[in-house]
C-alpha cells in the first residue's frame, strides 16, 4: 500500500491556495488606507459619488458661464461639442440593441444645428435640421439597405433628441435678456437636481416611476418645485424684469420638463440594459447623464418666455 500515490486531495494544496498562503498580511496602515479608498469610491445614498458629481457640475456649470457672459463664440463651441459627444454617446450605446449608427452624420449634426441657430435664427435651425436629416438618409443608402430602417430611426431620434434640443440655448441668446434666460435655466436645473437630491435622500419613500428610476421620489419632486421656485422668484426680480408669479410659472415648467429628461434618459437605458451612457465624467457617467434635464427644460424656457413676451404684447 505504501507504493500507491496518495489521493489528490491529501497530495498538498491547490497552487491558487498555496500562492495565496504565501502573500504576506497587509499591515495595520495598509488595511486602513483599503478602507478609506473603498470608503471613497463607495456611491453616496443616490446611488452616484456626490463629491466627485457635484465638483464635474461645478465645473461645467462654470464653463458655460464664462462662455455665456463673455464669450458667445465659446458658448457656441461648447454647445457643438456637448451635443457631439452626447451623439456619440447614444449612438454607442444603441449597439447593445445591435443597431449600427453611423457616427459622421451625427458630427455633422452636432455642428450644423448650433450653427444655424447662432448665425440664422430658428428658421435656420429648421432648414439645417431637414437637411441633417437628408444627409442621414443619404449617408445610409450608400452604405447599403441591409437593416437600414432602425439605423435610420436611430439616428433620427439621436439628431432630435441632443443637437436640435441643446441648439435652442443658441436661440436664446437672440432674445432680450436671453443670456440672463440661460443663466437662470441652468440654475433651475441646477436646483431641481440639488433640492431633489437633498430632499430625497432625507425623506423620499414614494418612488415616482419605480421601474425607470427606482430613486426618484414624489418627495424629492416636491423638493425640486419649492427649491426651483425660490430661484425662479429671485431670478425674476433681480435680472430678468419679470412679475415674480413669472419666475414661479418658469420654475415649475423647468421642473417638470428636467425630471422629463432624467426619466426619459433612464428610460432609454433600461431599453439599452446599460447603467451609464459612457464614464467620461466621473459621478455622472457620460455627458448624457449630465444633458439628460437640460435638453428638455431649454426648449420649454424658450418656449415660455416666448409666450410672456407675445400675451405681454397683447396687454
Amino acid at each position: 500500500m505504501s507504493d500507491l500515490p496518495e489521493p489528490a486531495a491529501e497530495t498538498g494544496k491547490p497552487a491558487a491556495a498555496a500562492a495565496q498562503a504565501e502573500t504576506p498580511p497587509l499591515t495595520r496602515r495598509q488595511l486602513r488606507q483599503v478602507a478609506q479608498q473603498a470608503e471613497a469610491a463607495k456611491p453616496s445614498k443616490a446611488g452616484r459619488n456626490l463629491p466627485a458629481a457635484i465638483s464635474v457640475g461645478l465645473l461645467m456649470l462654470g464653463a458655460v458661464l464664462v462662455g455665456l457672459f463673455w464669450f458667445p463664440l465659446a458658448l457656441l463651441a461648447m454647445v457643438v461639442l456637448l451635443a457631439a459627444l452626447g451623439s456619440w454617446e447614444v449612438a454607442r450605446a444603441t449597439s447593445q440593441a445591435r443597431v449600427h449608427v453611423p457616427v459622421l452624420p451625427l458630427y455633422f449634426a452636432a455642428l450644423l444645428l448650433p450653427g444655424a441657430a447662432y448665425f440664422g435664427g430658428l428658421e435656420a435651425l429648421g432648414f439645417a435640421y431637414a437637411g441633417s436629416l437628408l444627409v442621414i438618409v443619404l449617408s445610409r443608402i450608400l452604405e447599403g439597405l441591409k437593416n437600414a430602417a432602425p439605423s435610420i430611426m436611430a439616428s433620427i431620434f439621436i439628431i432630435s433628441w441632443i443637437p436640435l434640443l441643446l441648439s435652442f440655448a443658441i436661440l436664446l441668446l437672440a432674445d432680450e435678456n436671453g443670456t440672463w434666460l440661460i443663466a437662470t435655466a441652468l440654475l433651475l436645473v441646477v436646483a431641481n437636481d440639488t433640492f431633489g437630491y437633498i430632499v430625497g435622500v432625507l425623506f423620499g419613500k414614494h418612488p415616482m416611476a419605480p421601474k425607470i428610476s427606482p430613486k426618484k421620489s414624489w418627495e424629492g419632486f416636491a423638493g425640486s418645485v419649492a427649491g426651483a421656485i425660490v430661484i425662479g422668484v429671485l431670478a425674476a426680480h433681480y435680472v430678468l424684469d419679470m412679475p415674480w408669479w413669472a419666475g414661479s410659472i418658469l420654475a415649475v415648467f423647468t421642473v417638470i420638463a428636467a425630471t422629463t429628461g432624467d426619466l426619459s434618459e433612464s428610460m432609454v437605458k433600461r431599453e439599452l440594459g446599460i447603467k451609464d451612457m459612457s464614464n467620461l465624467l466621473p459621478g455622472h457617467g457620460g455627458v448624457m447623464d449630465r444633458l439628460d434635464s437640460v435638453l428638455f427644460a431649454i426648449p420649454l424656457v424658450y418656449l415660455v418666455s416666448h409666450l410672456m413676451t407675445w400675451s405681454a404684447s397683447l396687454s
